[in-house]
């Protein structure tokens, strides 16, 4: 977190610096370089809110950050997550729309695993009512991502796209975006995920050996995009299938050695989230939690996650 999180205790009262329990690292590694410790929360500044967390959704880029393998970086010590979700305790300055008690979500790069989250007030929107706060708080990162990634190409009812990965969190988000859309989507994933994908209009495939053949199968009529979230395999198959470089898209692997793009996620946008909760409220879009874990078993929370094979995402509540 930044340094004035970790300034000095003034007093206890809500519009001031309070301690809260973080999941922090101080080293580059594995879950095991992981541990809960006692921050000092800075109250909120202009612009700035304070929120209760209910939930931090992980994902892959937050592993391999930890691991020093990601080209996003963050200063050590640092605590862990990017998304999150929670009621609003304290509200700085220069904040008009936003007041202590509402239910938010939203994203911010580093500190979400936290007992207190400040975050900035643009990067934050409503939880409406009829979503569960530990869904929204898998939602912000993973959602605007697949959102941004799927605005990058040029698509029209009826086009046909495939995912790779399909039943993940950020993966299943994107499915359902194009579903919504009007366009035919084919997703790869594990076997154990291809009834829910059926369930949400996806055509599902089976990854591994003998993909290309398989895609092919399944998509009779050529394929328009392709958005990779799990790497090589599914950018050679369209590679190989004709699928020219600029429609696949991956956010998985270094897009260089195959000439592909790779569009992931831009500037946190409140109504980009405002549209995603909605979706989620309306049931068009589901966001199954895999798992979910408190704080304090954040390691494991880890180990889960990057064992892969997951529908959905793992959150850290408190």
């Amino acid at each position: 977190m930044s340094s004035r999180a970790d300034a000095p205790t003034a007093d206890s009262s809500p519009a001031a610096p309070v301690p809260a329990r973080a999941a922090r690292y101080h080293s580059v590694g594995g879950p095991e370089v992981i541990d809960i410790e006692t921050i000092t929360v800075a109250a909120p500044e202009e612009g700035e809110v304070r929120i209760r967390l209910a939930a931090t959704g992980l994902n892959p880029v937050d592993y391999k950050i930890r691991r020093g393998t990601s080209r996003f970086t963050v200063s050590l010590p640092a605590t862990v997550g990017r998304e999150f979700s929670g009621v609003v305790e304290s509200v700085g300055g220069d904040v008009s729309d936003i007041a202590v008690g509402d239910r938010v979500f939203g994203s911010i790069p580093s500190g979400a695993a936290c007992d207190l989250v400040l975050a900035p007030a643009e990067a934050i929107a409503p939880v409406p009512d009829d979503v569960h706060l530990e869904v929204a708080g898998g939602l912000a990162l993973a959602g605007q991502t697949a959102w941004d990634a799927l605005e990058s190409q040029t698509l029209a009812e009826g086009d046909t796209i495939v995912v790779s990965a399909a039943a993940g969190g950020g993966g299943g988000i994107l499915c359902q975006l194009a579903v919504a859309r009007g366009l035919r989507v084919i997703g790869t994933a594990s076997e154990s995920n291809h009834d829910w994908l059926t369930s949400r209009g996806v055509v599902p495939v089976l990854y591994g050996e003998g993909l290309t053949e398989r895609l092919r199968d399944a998509a009779a009529d050529g394929i328009t995009a392709v958005f990779d979230q799990h790497g090589p395999e599914t950018i050679r198959a369209a590679l190989e299938l004709g699928v020219p470089p600029e429609r696949i898209n991956t956010i998985a692997t270094d897009p260089e050695p195959f000439g592909v793009r790779r569009v992931g996620r831009g500037p946190v946008h409140a109504p980009t989230l405002r549209a995603l909760v909605a979706l989620v409220g309306s049931g068009e879009v589901e966001v199954p939690i895999a798992a979910r874990y408190p704080l304090v078993e954040v390691r494991e929370a880890f180990t889960r996650l990057e064992s892969g094979h997951l529908r959905g995402k793992i959150v850290l509540v408190p």
